[in-house]
């Protein structure tokens, strides 16, 4: 049980066995099909962690210069990198920290190929674009009509052009794996074809695999189907939240309780645009601890955040006390797509950063200050 009277106000805290738990399952995964499953560092990169990571998994996936010097520099292996668009001053920086580069575009490859053949030791690909996606939330679907994501069979020649290796495709957003046995159809429908070409198929993320109600037995069933069929194929996952589902909170105080209308709002030191901004793009309702989601109970009040933003809060909880200025309120599941989403928008004090070790320490990886936002306009 964490103590968090170990730490500052707000923080987010990892906790190191809830980690170790998923990176065992995913290597468990990885060992058992024979596929390579690496870190999307879009979704996590609290390089202070990674030493942890790396006792699990090889190598990470970035998607721009920034990710993949933190992967060489910090995870200790070149990145597998895709971008939307590469740029001609950025490229040299890729090339130096990437064993992989795939391009989203036929004009990208033309343009690039040459400079990454002339350095040499990378592989590169394409991205796929199957038009196939059971995302929902159209901020998130890749593959949605006019997609600027990938290229369409129709838009690849019979013989691939000279030095694409692989096949990079991402369809998914916290999806379970009867979700890949679809997009797998379409996949493969649509682009195996040329698999005989290639040596890589990158699978892309979205591969909640760490989730309670994944079906991890048929995920491993689709695997190794899969490489069964084209076993000359070197197999890529590259899960972002899968990792660090469900591996710790952001923990925050009440400041003030405000009342309009009848609604009663909990003034917190921490901000959904600033600290927590997929709950307001998603939009989703996050889990509070020792409380109820909904207006129906004895102290029913909606959360607000600490920043101008006249739309900086969410929801109604109920809780079964009147809450007062100081109390602990605690956010559940906020280590994956928080850190690397946060904003210092209003001069807002950013969260610390922390880890409760497996054995029972406070461990704070970073606190930040007025220097940190000042820093940011120079």
């Amino acid at each position: 049980m964490i103590d968090f009277s170990l730490f500052p106000s707000p923080c987010y805290i990892m906790e190191e066995e809830a980690l170790r738990k998923n990176l065992s399952l995913i290597k468990s995964v990885a060992d058992r099909t024979g596929t390579e499953i690496i870190l999307a560092f879009k979704s996590f990169a609290l390089w202070r962690s990674f030493p942890i990571f790396r006792e699990y998994i090889q190598a990470s996936t970035a998607s721009s210069p920034y990710e993949a010097r933190l992967a060489l520099e910090q995870f200790g292996s070149k990145a597998h990198t895709y971008s939307p668009a590469y740029t001609i001053e950025d490229f040299p920086e890729i090339m130096h920290c990437s064993s992989h580069i795939t391009f989203n575009s036929l004009t990208q490859y033309q343009r690039f190929y040459p400079l990454a053949k002339a350095h040499g030791g990378i592989s590169c690909g394409i991205r796929i674009n199957p038009e196939y996606s059971e995302v929902e939330t159209s901020l998130y679907n890749p593959c949605a009509p006019g997609s600027r994501f990938g290229i369409t069979a129709d838009q690849l020649p019979d013989i691939l052009p000279e030095g694409i290796e692989g096949f990079h495709c991402h369809c998914h957003c916290e999806s379970s794996s009867y979700e890949l046995e679809h997009t797998l159809k379409h996949i493969e429908q649509k682009f195996s074809r040329w698999f005989s070409q290639i040596k890589w198929l990158n699978l892309g993320g979205g591969h909640l695999m760490t989730r309670k109600d994944y079906d991890i037995e048929h995920l491993v069933h689709l695997l190794q189907g899969l490489q069964a069929r084209y076993p000359h194929l070197h197999i890529i996952l590259e899960p972002g939240s899968a990792f660090t589902w469900q591996t710790g909170v952001l923990a925050s105080k009440v400041v003030d309780i405000v009342e309009n209308k009848g609604i009663q709002t909990a003034i917190l030191n921490v901000s959904f645009t600033c600290h927590m901004p997929d709950c307001l793009e998603m939009p989703y309702q996050p889990a509070v601890r020792g409380a109820q989601m909904g207006s129906d109970g004895p102290h029913v009040y909606r959360l607000g955040g600490n920043s101008c933003l006249s739309g900086d809060f969410i929801g109604f909880w109920s809780f079964d006390h009147k809450l007062q200025p100081g109390e602990l309120i605690i956010f559940e599941d906020m280590i994956h797509y928080t850190t690397v989403k946060t904003n210092m928008f209003n001069g807002i004090q950013h969260p610390a950063m922390a880890m409760w070790t497996r054995d029972g320490r406070a461990e704070i990886f970073r606190q930040f200050s007025y220097e940190d936002y000042k820093n940011r306009m120079d």
